[in-house]
Order: C-alpha cells, then structure tokens, then sequence
C-alpha cells in the first residue's frame, strides 16, 4: 500500500496481507502458545529477535501482529503492541520509563484507575505522583523537578472532559527530556494524531472504539525510535498480552472505524445541542461545544468527535437523579463505552489539585448508533419524570 494512501484507505487495507495467506482477506485467528522451531540452530537465531519472529504465543500470533500492524498505520506510529486491557498498555507504558526515586506528573481528569495505578502501586516502589491542572498548558514546566520523567495526559478527561494543549506541554516536556505519555482513546487515533503534536507514547483502551461491539478487551501502546524497546520491554517482562480472538475483533471492528465515528459524531451533537436547551440541563461538557474548557484546542488540534459526553444537571435530588437513569430505556446502564449501543453513567469525579463542585448532578452519555430522534425522545421521557 502507499505511503500516502488517505487514512480510510489504511484503515481498509493494513495488517491485510492475502497473498501470505491463500488469498484470504482477513488474517485467521491464531490460538497458539507452543513454537515448533524445527532445529536447535533455527530456535537459537529466531529467540534473538523476538519482536520480529513467532517464538511463544505470550509474545505475539500472527493475528495480533496483523491488528497491531493495522493500529500503528491509523496512530502514525512506527510501532504498536497490544495488551489485554486500557489499563494494562497504561501499566506498561508508564513502567517502561520510571524507577524508585523518580517522578511523574498526571492530569487532574485522568480515568480513575490510573490514580490507582500511581498510588497503589506506583507509590509503593518510591515513584511519586503530583497532579496538575489539565488545563495548564506550558506552565506545566513549572511542576518539574530534577527526577521528573514521565508526563501522563488525557485529553479529553474521561468524566469532565477538558482538553489539554498537548503541544504545549510537549515541548516544555522534552526541552527537559521527559516523556509524554498520552492516552488517546476518545481520539482513538483517527480524530487525534499524537505524534503529530508531540506525543511521545500514544496508549488506547481499544475496548471502546477500535473494537466497537462491546466483545473484547484490548489495549493498545503506540511509539517509535528510542521508545519502542523500552516499551515492549516492559511488556514481555510484565507478561502482557492480547487473545487472538479478540485481536481478530478488534481488526475487524477497525475496518469500519471510520463510518461508525461519523455516526456517533453527528448524533451526539445533535443530542448534545438538544439537551443543552433544556431547563434540566446546568450545562455540556462536550469537547465540540464552546462551553467546555479548551473548545479552542479542540478547534485547533482535533479533526473531529464521537458519541461521547458529558452532562450536569441542575440541583436535583439522588432520588431524582436516580429516577431519570433508571427510567431511560434505550439506554443501558454500565461502563465502558464505544460500542454500537447507547450507555449511560452516573459519574464520580476524583479531584486532587482542582475543584470540582457537580459529583451529584453529573452523568455521562454515550450515543451509540441508534437514531438520534429516538434517543432524543428517550431522554425527554424520563426528564419528565424528574421530580425533587
């Protein structure tokens, strides 16, 4: 394929190779822990490089080399590796960098487990964790210290949904050589190119929507140059890996990536607008709509959304609260999201350096792949039956 194919074109054709396979399209799935080497001698030269050779299942089928393949082309990244969750590439990205004694900095908005993450078990081997505004752009600087080493950004935040100036916070990181680790799920590499803005370490929860069917567990950590044997490093040495049934759904969900976005995209703005006249409604909290902190970043750096969001609602009750979620019908209630269906969450939002204010009144909505004018009539339903 060429090089300068456009990115649909990519997202169609790569980690697709027929010819290595009967003709056949779609790699087959692999299940696979032993290697038959063949000789003593071809085991010897093949264990040397195991990144490029199939010596043990724990390091890779060939259909977890074709998704992996497929990932690195949608990011822009010279490398990809999978893993078994979001939380896992996380792990193993952030280890592959830090030592006892060092220090690392992570947004205010960042996904739950990762505080986990930093402070029960990160902590527990000398790496300390300072927070910072997510909305702190180059002042970042001023947070480092002498053993800094890793910068962890999420952009846009899991629940509240600011969006950070990634390049400024780029180019302040590596003027002091310290890595940029960016988890780029809401992105999901296709509206968000990290390395073209300065990322260092691009991680995915490939669970929402590389996948997009709500069946599989996957994470992905993208990278190149100097970064890639640390990072897979740390991968084969925490024992990481993916299934190869799922890494075959996860292929297969990202060949129509593209199409599914445009949909969660158009339908989620125009619920988001829908929701934002209404007297329920305190305010959105979605990257594409003025009213959410770092619009103008978003405007610069990304080239679209998706169907994911955020809402607070005005002073209601839990009763209430409770009332409306449980009263939604095409609307399942559960984490995670990125699949086909429409979800939504009550959300708890943990805070360490910022304020804030709305934990009672906030919820998040992903919009599936439904028509918007049922969700729309869904959601106007159950507000009516909100009673403090």
């Amino acid at each position: 394929m060429r090089k300068d194919a456009k990115r649909n074109t990519k997202l169609t054709h790569s980690g697709s190779h027929p010819s290595d396979q009967s003709g056949i399209i779609n790699p087959p799935i692999y299940r696979a822990s032993t290697v038959d080497y063949e000789t003593v001698a071809k085991m010897g030269v093949l264990r040397k490089n195991p990144n490029d050779n199939f010596v043990y299942g724990r390091f890779g089928t060939p259909t977890s080399k074709a998704f992996e393949e497929a990932v690195a082309s949608l990011e822009g990244a010279e490398r990809t590796i999978a893993v078994g969750s979001g939380l896992a590439a996380i792990s193993a990205a952030m280890l592959a960098f830090v030592k006892t004694g060092d220090h690392i900095l992570v947004c205010d908005n960042a996904y739950f487990p990762t505080r986990n993450l930093s402070e029960k078990f990160l902590k527990r081997f000398g790496v300390e964790t300072t927070y910072y505004d997510p909305l702190i752009g180059s002042a970042i600087s001023k947070l480092f210290q002498p053993n800094t080493k890793v910068i962890y950004t999420e952009s846009p935040g899991s629940h509240t949904f600011e969006i950070q100036d990634i390049p400024a916070i780029a180019d302040a990181a590596h003027k002091e050589n310290i890595k940029v680790v960016m988890d780029n799920t809401w992105g999901a590499g296709y509206f968000f190119k990290p390395f073209e803005h300065g990322v260092d370490i691009s991680v995915q929860a490939a669970t929402k929507y590389l996948v997009g069917h709500s069946d599989a567990m996957i994470g992905t950590i993208s990278m190149s140059g100097e970064n890639i044997e640390p990072v897979i490093n740390s991968v084969q040495i925490l024992g990481y890996n993916i299934s190869p049934d799922d890494a075959y759904l996860a292929l297969r969900g990202l060949r129509t990536l593209n199409v599914r976005l445009k949909r969660h995209e158009t339908s989620a703005l125009k619920i988001a607008k829908w929701l934002s006249n209404r007297p329920e409604i305190d305010r959105i909290l979605h990257p594409a709509l003025s009213s959410c902190p770092g619009h103008d970043i978003w405007q610069r750096d990304f080239s679209g959304s998706n169907g994911l969001f955020g809402v607070v609602l005005k002073p209601l009750s839990e009763r209430a609260m409770h009332t409306f979620i449980d009263g939604l019908e095409l609307f399942s209630l559960g984490g995670s999201w990125g699949g086909y269906e429409s979800l939504v969450l009550p959300t708890n939002v943990t805070r360490t350096v910022t304020e804030w204010e709305n934990n009672d009144q906030c919820i998040r909505f992903h919009i599936g792949l439904e028509n918007p004018d049922d969700l729309i009539r869904d959601i106007e339903r159950s507000l009516k039956s909100i009673k403090n």
